[in-house]
C-alpha cells in the first residue's frame, strides 16, 4: 500500500482539488482495507466495496482501491452518510467505517491557531489517529451472485418499452416481465425522441466547415470537405 501522501496527491489529481472529504475517503479507504486483510487494493479481485455517499470522500475511496462501478466492485448506496464498508470477497470478512461527527470540533480545538476551518480540518484528517476519525464495526455482506463482478447471469427484456435488463433486476407484475422504470420506479420523464444522426450531421458541419454527407455501408457521415 502507498504512503498516505502519495494517495492524496493522487486523489487530487483524480478529483481536481483536495478537501476535507478527501482526506477522510483516503483514510478510510486505508484503513478498511487494512482491516480485511487486503494491503495491495488496486488490481485486487477480491476487494468489494459499498459507499454511502456521492461525494468527494467516494473518489478518493476510488483512488486507493481502484474498485469502480464499471467493474461491479463499487457499490453505492445512497444514504447520504460519509461511510463505507470494505469486503475481502475470499475470506467474507468485512468492515464499516463511518467518519464520526466529533472529528470536526476535534480538529477546531487542536487547530484552533488556523484561520478557516478548511485548513483545521485537513490538518487533523491528516494527523489524528483512525480511532479519533472513524467508528469500525464488523459486518457481514451477504451479496448476491447477480450482485458479483463477472458476465451477467440472466438477460430479459421489458414487455412494455423493450428495452434488455441485467442480472435479475427486472420485476414480474402479472403476466408481464417490466424494467424497473415501466414498473413506477423511473427517476426521469420522456419529453420526446432525439434523432442522433441529425445530431451528429450537425456536429460535424459545425466543426469541419463542410456539408456533411451520409455513409450508407457505415452508417455514419463523412464531411464533403474531406
Amino acid at each position: 500500500m502507498k504512503t498516505l501522501n502519495d494517495y492524496l496527491t493522487e486523489a487530487e489529481q483524480n478529483h481536481g482539488h483536495m478537501c476535507p472529504g478527501q482526506v477522510l475517503g483516503v483514510r478510510m479507504a486505508m484503513a478498511g482495507c487494512q482491516a480485511v486483510g487486503i494491503t495491495e487494493p488496486k488490481g485486487s479481485k477480491r476487494l468489494i466495496v459499498f459507499v454511502e455517499i456521492d461525494r468527494c470522500a467516494a473518489d478518493a475511496i476510488t483512488t486507493v482501491t481502484g474498485c469502480r462501478l464499471g467493474k461491479r466492485t463499487l457499490k453505492f448506496r445512497d444514504f447520504g452518510k460519509l461511510a463505507a464498508t470494505f469486503l475481502n470477497t475470499e475470506t467474507g470478512e468485512a468492515v464499516r467505517l463511518v467518519a464520526l461527527e466529533s472529528s470536526r470540533e476535534l480538529a477546531r480545538q487542536i487547530f484552533v491557531h488556523l484561520s478557516t476551518k478548511k485548513e483545521q480540518q485537513l490538518a487533523a484528517y491528516k494527523t489524528l489517529p483512525d480511532d479519533c476519525l472513524f467508528r469500525c464495526e464488523r459486518v457481514q455482506i451477504n451479496l448476491p451472485e447477480a450482485d458479483r463482478p463477472g458476465h451477467p447471469l440472466s438477460r430479459a427484456a421489458c414487455d412494455r418499452c423493450g428495452e434488455g435488463i441485467n442480472d435479475g433486476r427486472e420485476v414480474l407484475a402479472a403476466d408481464s416481465v417490466l424494467c424497473r422504470a415501466c414498473a413506477g420506479a423511473a427517476y426521469y420523464e420522456v419529453i420526446g425522441q432525439v434523432n442522433l444522426d441529425q445530431v451528429e450531421m450537425a456536429s460535424t458541419a459545425a466543426g469541419r466547415g463542410g456539408a456533411p454527407q451520409p455513409c450508407v455501408k457505415h452508417n455514419a457521415f463523412i464531411s464533403s470537405s474531406a
